[in-house]
């Protein structure tokens, strides 16, 4: 069985918190000598023990290991050990050191100054973040006959722009040159620790669950290089106040704002003194994990008939959660589709046989790929309602696309490209009473991540009249954008 080696911070070990085997070292040791000084780490980069034997090299690569930077560690059974302690972070430090550039609010003022607005498309609200100026949460309605209803909250507001300074802002910048003074605030967006500028927006609409205190919104501005001052995130963290995470490039000349990713360092402790390779406290706490995870009450033909379900492509596994020791969850099993059942629903949804429908409130939008969109209403009494909004047409879809751009794309970490989302045009809808022209409609399909291939969300905006934009997001999609041609045309994976 090979090594297992549970990563950890800094802060694990101190305060005892559960993160495995590695916390050994809390539990079992007794003493421990630093060589000189301790080094300081960082609680922001994870850490990894490794027992190697006695043939050992340093890596060369990674965090570098002086040889003074180590401590002797003894457990209670009188086992020694010492552990070389990697260096990090160093060069880092001495960039934000000499750093004598624009502060971070320098940075983000033009983006304040030209009066830009970032949106957000979820499946009921719209989200509207004008820089420097106001967050609006809106919803719009249409009727049929009827004006446009509105319902719409403000998060927040700034009377004046890039005012970050007042009474209702987080100050930020007491020197906008230089690094040294300057305070960083961090928050782990989606697994790592991030850095961002937060400019804090109140005075919005009265909250009337807050004796209608206004509604406050923090809006916190993270480096991203290829980013365009994306939404990347919108949460309620308490009644009627919010956190919103924008994307931008401007705060990535600053060193103390650039993503640094956090590689698992390791710490390699090697046994002295005619120690064992690894602590007996450590192999019976792995033994013990071990003997928790097996199945209760398996025996072997049952074990060889759950191994043999598992390796057919025709079958399903449960995907279920168990508690361990009152511990968190434990995920066992995946769910499959099979290869068969993956290929039917493409198939199918590319020749227009399976379509979409979704919608929240009084429309509902049917979507049939390479046919139609429609909108509709069903009352038990009038029966179905139905305007099509847009038609298939493939030459007048190949006319646009040369005109627009049917695909976008974004950067994989391993430096490639891959097709974001694919967009197609539907013309010829029904007569627009308010321009005598036909409907038309733009479809933005986007890969939605679901267990279920069924899972389906569907949007639909009019940013000019009898014009629209619907988004159709489902883990179908992701399985073909990738087949997208010069004109968003998607076809059957090979």
């Amino acid at each position: 069985m090979p090594e297992r080696r549970p990563v950890f911070t800094v802060r694990m070990l101190c305060k005892g918190l559960p993160a495995g085997p590695a916390l050994l070292l809390v539990s079992a040791v007794v003493k421990i000598s630093w060589s000189r000084t301790a080094p300081v780490l960082s609680d922001d980069v994870p850490f990894r023990i490794t027992w190697p034997g006695a043939e050992f090299t340093l890596p060369t690569t990674g965090g570098l290991y002086k040889p003074d930077d180590y401590i002797i560690i003894t457990t209670v059974h009188n086992e020694r050990y010492k552990c070389m302690l990697p260096s990090v972070g160093s060069e880092d430090q001495d960039e934000e050191h000499d750093y004598k550039g624009h502060g971070p609010g320098e940075l983000l003022e033009p983006l304040f100054k030209q009066s830009s607005c970032s949106y957000r498309i979820e499946s009921y609200w719209t989200y509207e973040v004008c820089h420097g100026k106001h967050i609006r949460q809106y919803h719009e309605e249409k009727e049929t006959g009827q004006k446009v209803n509105i319902q719409e909250y403000y998060l927040g507001t700034m009377r004046t722009p890039a005012d970050s300074e007042t009474k209702d802002s987080i100050p930020e910048h007491s020197e906008e040159s230089g690094s040294e003074k300057l305070k960083v605030h961090t928050k782990n967006i989606e697994g790592q620790i991030t850095p961002y500028y937060p400019v804090v927006m109140g005075n919005g609409t009265p909250c009337s669950l807050k004796q209608n205190k206004p509604r406050v919104t923090t809006v916190m501005y993270v480096c991203h290089p290829e980013a365009k001052h994306e939404i990347l995130s919108v949460a309620e963290v308490t009644t009627c106040e919010y956190e919103l995470v924008i994307l931008t490039p401007l705060l990535c000349s600053h060193p103390k704002y650039r993503f640094k990713s956090s590689p698992v360092n390791d710490i390699f402790c090697q046994s002295v003194h005619g120690s064992p390779l690894r602590p007996k406290s450590l192999e019976q706490l792995e033994k013990q994990q071990e003997d928790l995870l097996k199945p209760p009450f398996t025996t072997q033909r049952a074990q060889e008939e759950l191994d043999a379900t598992s390796t057919s492509d025709e079958k399903f596994v449960s995907h279920k959660s168990i508690s361990v020791g009152g511990q968190q969850p434990v995920v066992v099993g995946t769910t499959h589709i099979s290869k068969l059942t993956d290929e039917q629903l493409i198939q199918e949804f590319l020749s227009g046989s399976y379509c979409f429908h979704g919608g929240v409130g009084w429309w509902k939008y049917e979507f049939c790929y390479g046919k139609h969109v429609q909108q509709y209403h069903e009352d038990k009494g009038a029966g179905k309602s139905i305007i099509v909004v847009g038609t298939w047409n493939k030459e007048e879809h190949v006319t646009w696309a040369a005109k627009n751009s049917a695909r976008s794309y974004q950067w994989r970490e391993d430096g490639t490209q891959k097709v974001r989302v694919v967009s197609h045009f539907y013309g010829n809808g029904d007569l627009c009473d308010l321009t005598g022209k036909p409907r038309q409609v733009v479809v933005k399909l986007k890969c939605k991540e679901s267990e279920s291939p069924h899972a389906v969300t569907i949007y639909m905006l009019e940013p000019q009249t009898c014009q629209y934009i619907l988004g159709v997001e489902s883990p179908i999609i992701c399985k073909i954008l990738d087949t997208a041609d010069e004109n968003g045309l998607l076809s059957v994976p090979s």
